[in-house]
C-alpha cells in the first residue's frame, strides 16, 4: 500500500525565459528612465480535492499545483525565471526550455531566441527560435531572421509508445516594405527545409523531409479618400521529399543554391484581392480569394487549398444610433478536379443594431448557409448528394435603470435555428431537418451602498430532428459582496438546477452549488477557497421498462473543493536617483 502511495505521476518543468512577454519588445531608448534594479516574483499553490459517485476514474482525487516565479529587471531588461511542479499531469514528460529577449532602440528591433514577426498569412504566421532583426520607420520597413521553426521529436524506433516522429525544421526569411498604411507594398521571402540529421535513419525512411521556398507579395492602392484596392499574393515552390532524384533542367537548376527543383517538386500560387468604398458612413468591399491545390507554406500550420471564393460586404450608420451590415460570398473546390465531388458553399448574414444610448440596446442578425454538391471525377448519385440549407436568426435586447443606491439590468435572449436536408432522398417526410429554439432572460440589480449584487437567469432549449425531440431548462440563482472597509473580502454563491429531457427516452435533473470566497492581506496575499456540490438523477426509459412503468433510475454526485494561495513580493528595489529626488 505504501508504494501505491509514492506512485504519484510527476511533472517537473523548468522554464527560463529573458522578458516578461516574447510578444513585447525591450525599449533601449528607456534605459536611463528605468530603475537600476528590482528583483520581484510570486510563489503559489493550489490544491483540488475531488469526489464523485462515479469513482475516481474521471479525476484525481486530489492534485496540488505548486509554482514559483523570480523577475529580475536591470534598467528596464527583464529576465524572468519560474518552476512549475504538479502531480496530476501524466500526459507530459517532456520539460521544454525557452529562451527569449526583443530588445528595441527608436525603429529598431533585435530578436534572440523564440519570437515571432509581422509577415504575410499565407507566407509566415509561426514563431521561430533563433535571431531576427526588424527595422520600422515612417515609409520603410525591413527585417529578416534565421532560426528554428520546430524542435525534432526523435523517440526511439523500437519503443511501442513513442511518439509520432518530426524533423527538425528550419529556415530563414526577409522581408521589405516602403510606403504608409493608405499606400503602401511589402515583399516578403521564406526558405524553410527540414533537417535529415536530426532523425534516426529507422525514421527517415517512414518520413520524407520536406523544403519550400516562398514569396509573397502585400499592397495597397489608395484612390482618393473613397476607393482603395488591396491585394495578398503568395506563390511557393514545394518539394514533399528532399532525396527525390533533381530536375536536370538548365533553366531550374541556375537557382539550385536557393531552391533544388525535384521530381517531388510543385509549384502553387495563392492570394486575395479586394476592392474597397467608403462614402461616409457607409463603407462596402468587394473580394476574391484563390488558392491553388496542394498550396503548402512550411512557415503556416494549416491552409486550406484548391478552393476559390467570391464575397460582398456592405455596413452603415443611420442617426449615430442604428448600424446595419450585410455580407454575402460563395465558395467552390476542386479547381484540380481530381475530387471525387465538388462542394458548393453559400453564406450570408445581416445585422442590425440600435443603441439608445446606456439603458437601451437592440441587436438583430440572420446568417445562412447553402451548401450544394455536384460532380467532379466522378458522376455523385442523387442519393448521397449533399444539399443542405441553414437559417439562425437572433434577438438580444438589454435594458438598464435605476438610481443612486440600486441599479438594474434586464437582458433577454432569443434564437432560432434551422438545419434542413433538400435531398428528398435522404430525408424522407422531413425527419432530418433540425430545428432549435432557445429563449432566456437574466436579470441583475446591484445595491450599490452595500456593495451586494443579486442575480437569476432562467433558459429554454429545445431541438427538434430525426424523430425526437430535446430539451433542456435552466434556472440559476447568485448573489456576490464585498467586505471590510477596503473590500479586501470577496464572497459569491450561485445555485442552479437543470432539467435535461430526451422524448420517450431518458430525463436527466441535477442540482448544483457553488461558492467562493477570496481575501487580500495587506495586498501581496491572497487566499481563495471555492467548493462545488452538483446532485443528478437520471431516468433511462426503455420499451420494457414503459410497459411496465419500472423505469431505471440512477442518483449520483460530484463534489469539488479548491484552496490556493497566491504571495507577490519585491526582494530588491533600487531606484534611479531622479525619482529620489523628487520623492524628497
Amino acid at each position: 500500500m505504501k508504494s501505491k502511495l509514492f506512485r504519484l505521476p510527476l511533472l517537473l518543468s523548468f522554464s527560463f525565459l529573458l522578458t516578461a512577454a516574447p510578444s513585447v519588445a525591450q525599449d533601449i531608448s528607456q534605459i536611463g528612465k528605468s530603475d537600476p534594479l528590482i528583483i520581484s516574483g510570486a510563489i503559489g499553490t493550489n490544491n483540488t480535492f475531488y469526489r464523485s459517485s462515479m469513482g475516481a476514474g474521471y479525476a484525481t482525487p486530489f492534485s496540488s499545483t505548486f509554482y514559483a516565479n523570480l523577475n529580475i529587471s536591470l534598467y528596464g531588461f527583464n529576465m524572468p525565471f519560474s518552476v512549475y511542479y504538479a502531480n496530476n499531469d501524466i500526459s507530459f514528460t517532456h520539460p521544454t526550455f525557452s529562451f527569449n529577449t526583443s530588445p528595441s532602440y527608436k525603429n529598431w528591433t533585435l530578436h534572440f531566441g523564440e519570437s515571432s514577426m509581422a509577415y504575410s498569412s499565407y507566407v509566415m504566421s509561426m514563431p521561430f527560435n533563433g535571431l531576427g532583426v526588424e527595422y520600422n520607420g515612417d515609409n520603410l520597413r525591413f527585417g529578416a531572421f534565421y532560426g528554428s521553426l520546430r524542435k525534432a521529436v526523435n523517440d526511439d524506433p523500437t519503443d511501442p509508445t513513442s511518439r509520432a516522429p518530426e524533423y527538425e525544421r528550419v529556415g530563414w526569411g526577409a522581408k521589405v516594405g516602403v510606403g504608409s498604411s493608405a499606400n503602401y507594398l511589402d515583399l516578403y521571402f521564406l526558405k524553410v527545409q527540414d533537417q535529415l540529421s536530426s532523425l534516426y535513419d529507422a525514421w527517415r525512411t517512414q518520413l520524407p523531409a520536406q523544403e519550400d521556398l516562398v514569396v509573397g507579395l502585400k499592397g495597397r492602392l489608395s484612390l482618393g479618400r473613397c476607393f482603395s484596392l488591396q491585394a495578398n499574393l503568395a506563390g511557393t515552390a514545394f518539394s514533399d521529399d528532399i532525396e527525390a532524384d533533381v530536375l536536370e533542367v538548365p533553366e531550374l537548376m541556375r537557382w539550385d543554391k536557393v531552391f533544388t527543383a525535384r521530381y517531388s517538386s510543385l509549384a502553387r500560387l495563392a492570394g486575395d484581392v479586394s476592392m474597397n468604398l467608403s462614402l461616409g458612413s457607409f463603407n462596402t468591399s468587394l473580394y476574391y480569394k484563390l488558392i491553388q491545390p496542394q498550396f503548402k507554406s512550411l512557415g503556416v500550420t494549416y491552409i486550406s487549398n484548391n478552393m476559390h471564393s467570391l464575397g460582398l460586404s456592405a455596413s452603415t450608420t443611420l442617426f449615430k444610433r442604428i448600424s446595419f451590415s450585410g455580407n454575402f460570398s460563395g465558395q467552390a473546390d476542386n479547381l484540380s478536379k481530381q475530387q471525387l465531388y465538388t462542394t458548393k458553399g453559400f453564406v450570408y448574414s445581416a445585422g442590425m443594431g440600435v443603441n439608445m444610448g446606456q439603458h437601451l440596446n437592440l441587436n438583430l442578425g440572420y446568417s445562412g448557409y447553402r451548401q450544394l454538391q455536384d460532380d467532379g471525377a466522378i458522376a455523385i448519385s442523387d442519393s448521397i448528394r449533399a444539399n443542405r440549407i441553414m437559417h439562425s436568426f437572433y434577438a438580444t435586447p438589454s435594458l438598464s435603470f435605476g438610481g443612486e443606491n440600486t441599479t438594474h439590468s434586464i437582458s433577454p435572449t432569443l434564437s432560432w435555428n434551422m438545419n434542413g436536408d433538400l435531398n428528398p432522398y435522404t430525408n424522407v417526410d422531413g425527419t432530418t431537418d433540425v430545428h432549435t429554439l432557445a429563449a432566456g432572460i437574466g436579470y441583475a440589480v446591484t445595491f450599490n451602498t452595500i456593495e451586494t449584487t443579486l442575480n437569476t437567469n432562467y433558459s429554454h432549449q429545445q431541438s427538434d430532428g430525426y424523430g425526437t425531440s430535446y430539451c433542456t431548462d435552466l434556472i440559476s440563482v447568485g448573489t456576490s459582496r464585498s467586505f471590510l472597509a477596503d473590500q479586501s473580502l470577496d464572497a459569491a454563491i450561485n445555485a442552479n438546477y437543470i432539467m435535461n429531457r430526451v422524448k420517450d427516452q431518458s430525463s436527466n435533473n441535477s442540482l448544483g452549488f457553488d461558492a467562493s470566497m477570496s481575501y487580500t492581506l495587506k495586498e501581496v496575499h491572497v487566499f481563495s477557497l471555492s467548493a462545488g456540490y452538483n446532485k443528478y438523477a437520471n431516468i433511462n426509459f426503455t420499451e420494457e421498462d414503459t410497459e411496465s412503468g419500472d423505469p431505471f433510475f440512477y442518483r449520483g454526485y460530484d463534489l469539488t473543493v479548491s484552496l490556493s494561495y497566491n504571495y507577490t513580493f519585491t526582494l530588491l528595489q533600487i531606484k534611479r536617483r531622479a525619482e529620489k529626488a523628487e520623492l524628497q
